[in-house]
Protein backbone atom coordinates (compact mmCIF):
# COMPACT_ATOMS: atom_id res chain seq x y z
CA UNK A 1 0.00 0.00 0.00
CA UNK A 2 1.24 3.47 -0.85
CA UNK A 3 1.85 5.96 1.92
CA UNK A 4 -0.63 8.79 2.02
CA UNK A 5 0.77 12.09 0.79
CA UNK A 6 -1.34 13.82 3.45
CA UNK A 7 0.96 12.68 6.27
CA UNK A 8 4.35 13.43 4.72
CA UNK A 9 4.69 16.86 6.31
CA UNK A 10 3.60 15.48 9.69
CA UNK A 11 6.30 12.80 9.76
CA UNK A 12 9.07 14.81 8.10
CA UNK A 13 10.84 15.38 11.45
CA UNK A 14 11.38 11.65 11.99
CA UNK A 15 12.88 11.28 8.51
CA UNK A 16 15.61 13.84 9.18
CA UNK A 17 19.16 12.54 9.61
CA UNK A 18 20.63 12.64 13.08
CA UNK A 19 22.81 15.66 13.91
CA UNK A 20 26.56 15.33 13.65
CA UNK A 21 27.23 16.37 17.24
CA UNK A 22 25.82 16.12 20.74
CA UNK A 23 25.48 19.90 20.91
CA UNK A 24 23.43 20.07 17.69
CA UNK A 25 21.16 17.28 18.92
CA UNK A 26 20.67 18.97 22.27
CA UNK A 27 19.84 22.32 20.62
CA UNK A 28 17.28 20.68 18.33
CA UNK A 29 15.80 18.77 21.27
CA UNK A 30 15.45 21.97 23.30
CA UNK A 31 13.75 23.67 20.36
CA UNK A 32 11.29 20.77 19.99
CA UNK A 33 10.50 20.79 23.70
CA UNK A 34 9.82 24.53 23.55
CA UNK A 35 7.42 24.09 20.63
CA UNK A 36 5.66 21.21 22.35
CA UNK A 37 5.34 23.10 25.64
CA UNK A 38 3.84 26.08 23.83
CA UNK A 39 0.86 23.86 23.01
CA UNK A 40 0.29 25.33 19.57
CA UNK A 41 1.08 22.21 17.52
CA UNK A 42 -1.65 20.10 15.94
CA UNK A 43 -1.86 16.53 17.26
CA UNK A 44 -0.11 14.92 14.27
CA UNK A 45 2.76 17.41 14.43
CA UNK A 46 2.99 16.92 18.18
CA UNK A 47 3.37 13.17 17.69
CA UNK A 48 6.04 13.65 15.00
CA UNK A 49 7.90 16.07 17.30
CA UNK A 50 7.71 13.58 20.16
CA UNK A 51 9.12 10.82 17.94
CA UNK A 52 11.95 13.06 16.74
CA UNK A 53 12.65 14.04 20.34
CA UNK A 54 12.93 10.36 21.29
CA UNK A 55 15.45 9.84 18.45
CA UNK A 56 17.48 12.84 19.58
CA UNK A 57 17.39 11.74 23.21
CA UNK A 58 18.69 8.29 22.29
CA UNK A 59 21.43 9.89 20.17
CA UNK A 60 22.49 12.09 23.11
CA UNK A 61 22.47 9.17 25.55
CA UNK A 62 24.59 7.09 23.19
CA UNK A 63 27.11 9.92 22.81
CA UNK A 64 27.29 10.45 26.58
CA UNK A 65 27.81 6.72 27.20
CA UNK A 66 30.63 6.70 24.64
CA UNK A 67 32.33 9.64 26.35
CA UNK A 68 31.89 7.99 29.75
CA UNK A 69 33.53 4.82 28.42
CA UNK A 70 36.46 6.86 27.11
CA UNK A 71 36.86 8.64 30.45
CA UNK A 72 36.85 5.30 32.27
CA UNK A 73 39.54 4.05 29.94
CA UNK A 74 41.64 7.17 30.51
CA UNK A 75 41.14 6.95 34.28
CA UNK A 76 42.40 3.35 34.38
CA UNK A 77 38.99 1.68 34.54
CA UNK A 78 37.53 3.83 37.32
CA UNK A 79 35.11 6.65 36.76
CA UNK A 80 36.22 9.41 39.13
CA UNK A 81 34.07 12.31 40.35
CA UNK A 82 34.19 15.46 38.22
CA UNK A 83 36.03 18.30 39.91
CA UNK A 84 34.88 21.45 38.09
CA UNK A 85 36.89 23.76 40.35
Amino acid sequence: MAKSAKNTSDTADTDLPLPSSYEEALAELEQLVGQMEAGALPLERLLASYQRGAQLLQFCRTRLEAVEAQVKLLEDGQLKPWDAA
